[in-house]
């Protein structure tokens, strides 16, 4: 890719499958990629419009750590303007 083109807000990073435990498995080079190790928390979050079985029509996981921060770097101030307000 040359120098003055941007990289795709979103890719296809893996195809997976859910097992019969309701599990996914996220290959190694991905988990490698991302720096993702045993035990990290995910939330997932569902986007777009529901289908016609009331199904969202996709959904995407974000570390919880990072989740946290950006709601803290968002609301905080937010907050800090009420209680000094």
């Amino acid at each position: 890719m040359a120098n003055n083109q941007k990289t795709p807000c979103c890719q296809i990073e893996a195809v997976v499958s859910l097992d019969e435990r309701g599990q996914i498995i996220i290959p190694k080079d991905v988990r490698k990629k991302f720096n993702l190790a045993s035990g990290d928390k995910f939330a997932l979050m569902s986007c777009g419009d529901s289908d016609e079985n009331g199904s969202p029509c996709c959904f995407t996981l974000m570390k919880t750590d990072q989740l946290k921060g950006m709601v803290q770097q968002v609301l905080g101030p937010m907050f800090a303007e009420i209680v000094d307000g």
